[in-house]
């Protein structure tokens, strides 16, 4: 079976599943980047996607780090700690930055344990809805390490730099209610409901246009690091396109129907 599933609905939802049940669907080595990105790519360039739903097969959303590999000279962990630089930046850190990049939007269904680079996954999506069997830990300190992955520029986003730093500095769990309390996920749901929630939410933003969704998305990510003044330079530029798509003069066409019925 593949490491990486991946399957689009009628309506546009591309579900992709991450794959490796036996590792609890670790991230940390090649096969399972490549086929990510792999799986990410192909759902950037099929014009008929609209929106992803990420999740993990079995019990584990992701464990992160596969344990067994991190031993020097496996995984990527170099003897060289020089290597072991480059091993990150070619291999996992080109998550975070394949997923900044993507104008797909991106919804972690997280079913399970959400540990380490798991987590980080998690916040690599614009959406996070979870199951009451999810947890979350920014564990990295627990083996002595750093989150190396992006998560120190990820976690404070979602949960503010207080929680993100207890998170980070004491590596607990967090579960699914305090996962919503404190923001890093938008609601819980029953495990059972899980999947299809998530696409229940998928298909209302496919519902919408694909440019102004893609869009929406691009200027929500370009927001966190730009000034009040390159945003809405960048708002009045996206807007000038949003105008002019077929998308936006049917949707006019039909409010203004709508009106005109509502005033008779």
């Amino acid at each position: 079976m593949p490491i990486v599933l991946s399957e689009t609905d009628a309506d546009g939802v591309v579900t992709i599943t991450l794959n490796d049940p036996e590792t609890r669907n670790a991230i940390s080595g090649l096969p399972m980047i490549e086929a990510l990105l792999a799986a990410l790519d192909a759902a950037e360039a099929d014009p008929a996607s609209r929106v992803i739903v990420l999740t993990g097969a079995g019990s584990a959303f992701s464990s992160g780090g596969n344990i067994k590999a991190m031993s020097p000279g496996q995984g990527l962990v170099d003897d060289l700690p020089a290597q072991t630089r480059r091993n990150y930046k070619t291999g996992i850190q080109r998550l975070p930055l394949a997923m900044e990049a993507l104008e797909l939007p991106v919804i972690a269904a997280v079913n399970g344990p959400a540990i380490g680079a798991g987590c980080d996954l998690t916040l690599m999506c614009d959406i996070r809805i979870a199951g009451r069997a999810a947890k979350f830990a920014e564990s990295f300190v627990r083996l002595g390490i750093i989150p190396g992955d992006g998560g120190a520029w990820l976690l404070p986003r979602a949960v503010g730099f207080a929680k993100a730093s207890e998170m980070a500095l004491t590596g607990d769990l967090v579960d699914a209610d305090e996962a919503l309390r404190i923001g890093l996920v938008s609601r819980v749901v029953d495990d059972a409901a899980l999947l299809d929630e998530a696409r229940a939410m998928a298909r209302r933003i496919a519902a919408h246009s694909p440019h102004a969704t893609r869009m929406t998305k691009r200027l929500l990510r370009q927001a966190w690091n730009n000034s009040l003044p390159a945003v809405l330079d960048m708002s009045a530029a996206m807007q000038a396109v949003a105008h002019h798509t077929d998308d936006y003069h049917a949707a006019l066409a039909r409010m203004v129907s709508g009106a005109a019925r509502v005033n008779r």
